[in-house]
């Protein structure tokens, strides 16, 4: 069980045979879109993970990267005629320069010091996307062409459920090599003690800045693909209460869990929808169920269902 159970061996693969079968069960175009929206949220959520879940560093203002990817893709294939894959790369690349200029007189504070901050960043280019109307279109939103890679537009939303849901096991893959690496230990022993990490030679401001601007590239590639997806754009992508649901998904799955990370994003995005039949208790009962998860597993979904899992009896 412990080996069907670790990433490496069972989760990867579950996560693929999850991915190839779901287009067998789903006719109808609007589950797929669904399902390409809980791929784009897992995606931002994995890479949101690395920084909460195994840095120790929270982050208030993450929707503020996934609205510059999305913006910075859109005015450059809508003014400047880009193609979409350097667009994609462009804002990918001005997006982690500014998470890396930012990151270290933020990431010096800690506790609500931080998370204030990074609210405040947040806020700062929410408002930015909203005042810039002669780029941006304000608070109207502005028309993004389709996705063109190399001549090939995805056509319908089978092909953007393969495209998303391959992204998705790739960044899965690409979040559990980096914890396993040298860098996933220094992160784990900053996010246990930092006095502790630098007593034994480890530079956390550097590995800090460094998980920062990773899971902000992260969020800029899923902005840039929800801009092309949806082909329209509104400053709401960059938001605080998106930021909010993101952080909600890392903590409802479980904190310094890959695979609870994806998980957490799937329940909250598909919640609503299975909800909506409440109608006027809609919210009511979503919060309760928020409330009565983080209550009885508070160490999220997935570490608490795997810890019942291979609980031995004595």
């Amino acid at each position: 069980m412990r080996r069907l159970l670790h990433p490496k061996t069972g989760g990867l693969g579950l996560l693929a045979a999850v991915i190839l079968s779901l287009p067998l069960v789903m006719n109808n175009p609007f589950h797929l879109e669904v399902a390409v929206t809980v791929g784009l949220n897992a995606i931002v959520c994995v890479g949101l993970n690395l920084l909460i879940g195994y840095a120790g560093q929270i982050s208030l203002g993450h929707a503020a990267f996934v609205g510059l990817g999305a913006y910075g893709a859109g005015v450059l294939t809508a003014h400047h005629q880009w193609d979409s894959l350097s667009a994609m790369g462009m804002s990918a690349l001005g997006t982690g320069l500014l998470a890396f200029v930012v990151a270290r007189p933020i990431l010096k504070l800690k506790g609500h010091y931080l998370a204030m901050a990074t609210l405040g960043l947040g806020i700062i280019i929410a408002i930015v996307l909203n005042i810039e109307d002669q780029i941006t279109g304000g608070p109207d939103g502005m028309v993004v062409p389709a996705l063109n890679l190399w001549g090939w537009e995805p056509a319908g939303e089978i092909q953007w459920y393969w495209m998303v849901g391959g992204l998705l096991w790739i960044a899965v893959w690409l979040a559990l090599n980096l914890i396993d690496s040298p860098v996933g230990r220094a992160l784990r022993a900053v996010h246990g003690s930092e006095v502790a990490a630098e007593v034994v030679g480890i530079d956390s401001s550097r590995y800090k800045v460094l998980i920062f601007v990773v899971s902000a590239v992260f969020a800029s590639l899923v902005g840039s693909l929800n801009a092309f997806y949806g082909q329209f754009i509104t400053p709401g992508i960059a938001s605080f209460f998106h930021s909010i649901e993101f952080v909600v998904m890392v903590v409802l799955g479980g904190m310094a869990s890959t695979f609870g990370a994806v998980i957490g994003a799937l329940i909250l995005t598909l919640l609503p929808q299975v909800l909506t039949v409440l109608e006027d208790y809609e919210h009511l009962i979503f919060g309760l169920i928020l409330m009565g998860v983080m209550i009885f597993m508070p160490k999220g979904l997935l570490p608490t269902l795997s810890g019942l899992l291979t609980r031995r009896k004595p």
